[in-house]
């Protein structure tokens, strides 16, 4: 149990500096966007794809980006990028995309100095470690970002409470758009 509780402990100090206001306001822009588009790539892309499943279960227009029925971004529109390092290239010239296309770019990283903050119009600061274990990073026991992306997923568990509150939205409510198909 020694590891379980330090990765506890890790996880605690994370979220511990994450903003939470920042988390309230993301929700009252995703509540505002006409459709949610959302990207990430490896283990990152994972927690971006369970974000979108909640977002979905909460009643929001959501895509993947990379996916195949994933249309057209256009003005009212919002990405969520998340990338731990701030410079995953796909990640990153997605933002740029969009933001160039004059739709509102939501970075989630490690990094509010990177390529993909640049680009974007907000900034969710994740101060956990990544794969690089660059000098200013947290250190961890954990094998490359898996502190990151474990507290991206309690991050966006968080955005998408606020979500649900916001649009009034209950366990049952949800439960209507859960798969049905299983």
């Amino acid at each position: 149990m020694a590891l379980i509780s330090t990765i506890l402990t890790e996880i605690e100090t994370v979220l511990s500096q994450v903003e939470e206001e920042k988390l309230q306001k993301l929700a009252g822009t995703l509540q505002k966007a006409s459709r949610i588009f959302i990207i990430g790539e490896g283990r990152s892309g994972l927690m971006s794809k369970s974000f979108a499943m909640r977002l979905m279960h909460l009643g929001a227009t959501v895509y993947v980006v990379g996916e195949t029925i994933t249309p057209a971004i256009a003005a009212g529109d919002l990405l969520v990028a998340v990338s731990g390092s701030g410079t995953t290239k796909s990640v990153v010239w997605t933002a740029e995309k969009t933001k160039a296309l004059g739709c509102q770019v939501i970075a989630v990283t490690t990094n509010p100095e990177s390529a993909v903050a640049a680009a974007a119009t907000e900034i969710i600061h994740v101060p956990a470690a990544t794969k690089y274990r660059r000098e200013n990073e947290l250190k961890t026991i954990q094998p490359l970002g898996s502190l990151f992306d474990q507290c991206v997923h309690i991050v966006f568990d968080a955005v998408c409470l606020e979500f649900s509150k916001l649009n009034d939205i209950d366990n049952a409510e949800a439960l209507k758009r859960h798969s049905n198909l299983e």
